[in-house]
């Protein structure tokens, strides 16, 4: 167990909270003029920061992987002795500057099933780097892929194989060619020598000094999933990795793209009796045997991969009883879970769902350890938003690297930050535009309830419009974002912009 993850899991209400963050605007790449029409294929449809926070990459539904790179890390120890002596500040906001970006997945047909797969992406992840070069995993509904980018030095010809020298006749040399006849109704000059022309020369290639960054595909994993892919997740032995759909988990490896071993299987033997889905699946950050999923009731299982080939049994399970009397038509639709994320130290698991985030912890599966409301006052909506379809919209959530605070998106491109530190009391409403506290909602100044290290916690809760009495607008809505592995950074998607907050 990480100790630090402990003291933060068992420090008590009397410890003093770290201070609310005062969030700021940083970058945006994509930023759409008032009035532009976003076309359906460049709206982002996943975000993914690599390990060490220098690189972050996007997928969109055109099936582009468009990959962003950090400018303002001072790796060069000359550099920060000579910044240093200037008096240079290094407390600087994350900087990432556009790198490349390539075309991932195209539009395919499915001609047994009449089926169009498209092009959308719909997660994309990390591997390790190695040799200078970026290795991620992206997958669309159907087929997983694995890129690997890198730096190629452009080759250039720089001698050509004629010698005009030797050539001095010009037209007279080539008027007095003999051109003999095939039997095919072709015809070749039978005026070269037997031995060859002396003077001719292979063309010389070389290197230039330019590099350009190429994406090569290495492997392609098809052909293993019958439902779409919800999800896709590295484990830390940096060999393997998972892919989930709706009713089945497949482990593969890195280097064999002709096979994969089923791991879970949900299906039923008469699809009558289906009752849950996956809706995701993850590995645990730094236990290669340890991975989670969660299902569309609400419940998340822990498994341990030394316990059997086909993980039937899972060795914890977490999930809320609902309280009695509470029960609706919509009650097993908003339980069901979008996302899940570990946190860095493994200790805890992050999920959300329609209405709530939860913090969970491993060792406690008797309930989460705190609740923040997100969506509290669309209760009364929820007709509506089922008519819409906004009801099945599935949200992503994301933890600091530290473990002390929790995000998530919501609707009007709006996104909510929470303290998840016991006794705090942080709940931040932020807006994805260059100024992220114009539409900010001051949630009543009320302690959490802390019992046995569970709290409930509010966010910016209003029937329908914000304090400014704009009215919320369920079309625009923000689904994917990440936070930064090591610092308070968040990027976060709007449609096809692509937008950077600090804190």
């Amino acid at each position: 167990m990480n100790p630090k993850a402990a003291d933060v899991a068992e420090c008590g209400p009397s410890d003093s909270p770290p201070p609310s963050l005062d969030w700021r605007f940083s970058q945006v790449f994509g930023e759409r003029t008032a009035g532009e029409e976003v076309q359906e294929v460049d709206i982002i449809s996943a975000i993914e920061f690599d390990k060490s926070g220098d690189h972050l990459a996007t997928g969109d539904r055109g099936g582009r992987v468009v990959l962003f790179e950090r400018t303002d890390n001072i790796r060069d120890n000359e550099d920060r002795r000579e910044l240093e002596s200037q008096d240079y500040s290094a407390n600087k906001h994350p900087e990432f500057r556009y790198k490349t970006e390539f075309q991932s997945h195209e539009p395919e047909f499915d001609y047994l099933k009449s089926l169009e797969i498209e092009e959308k992406i719909n997660k994309i992840r990390w591997c390790q780097t190695a040799n200078n070069a970026l290795f991620l995993l992206s997958t669309n509904d159907k087929t997983i892929k694995y890129w690997k980018v890198q730096e190629k030095k452009v080759k250039r010809v720089a001698v050509m194989n004629m010698d005009t020298t030797q050539n001095g006749g010009g037209g007279a040399a080539s008027s007095s060619r003999t051109m003999s006849s095939l039997p095919n109704g072709g015809s070749y000059d039978s005026s070269f020598p037997p031995g060859g022309l002396p003077s001719l020369r292979l063309p010389v290639v070389v290197a230039s000094q330019e590099s350009n960054l190429v994406a090569r595909c290495r492997r392609v994993y098809a052909h293993a999933h019958d439902y779409h892919i919800n999800s896709v997740s590295n484990n830390s032995d940096g060999e393997t990795f998972i892919s989930a759909d709706d009713l089945r988990i497949n482990l593969w490896n890195l280097e064999i793209s002709n096979q994969s071993f089923n791991i879970v299987d949900v299906k039923p033997a008469n699809m009558e009796d289906l009752t849950e889905v996956i809706t995701c699946a993850e590995f645990h950050p730094t236990h290669c045997n340890t991975l989670a999923y969660s299902s569309s009731k609400g419940s998340i299982r822990l498994l341990d991969l030394r316990q059997s080939a086909l993980l039937d049994n899972h060795s914890k399970l977490f999930e809320e009883h609902e309280a009695p009397g509470t029960r609706s038509f919509f009650t097993e639709i908003i339980a069901s879970i979008s996302d899940i994320k570990f946190a860095r130290d493994g200790r805890h698991i992050l999920s959300r769902d329609y209405m709530t985030l939860k913090l969970w912890d491993i060792n406690m599966d008797s309930g989460p350890v705190a609740t923040f409301q997100v969506h509290e006052y669309l209760r009364p909506k929820l007709c509506d938003l089922y008519e819409n379809d906004s009801i099945f919209d599935k949200f992503e959530c994301c933890l600091s690297g530290d473990g002390l605070r929790v995000g998530t998106g919501s609707y009007s491109n709006l996104f909510r930050v929470f303290g998840s530190y016991p006794g705090s009391t942080e709940a931040t409403t932020l807006e994805a535009s260059r100024n992220p506290m114009r539409r900010q909602v001051q949630n009543a100044a009320r302690p959490a309830r802390s019992l046995m290290n569970r709290v409930v916690r509010r966010g910016a809760e209003s029937p329908g419009a914000d304090v400014n009495g704009n009215a919320y607008d369920f079309t625009t809505k923000l689904l994917h974002l990440a936070w930064h592995p090591t610092e308070n950074s968040i990027a976060c998607a709007a449609a096809n912009s692509l937008y950077m907050y600090y804190a």
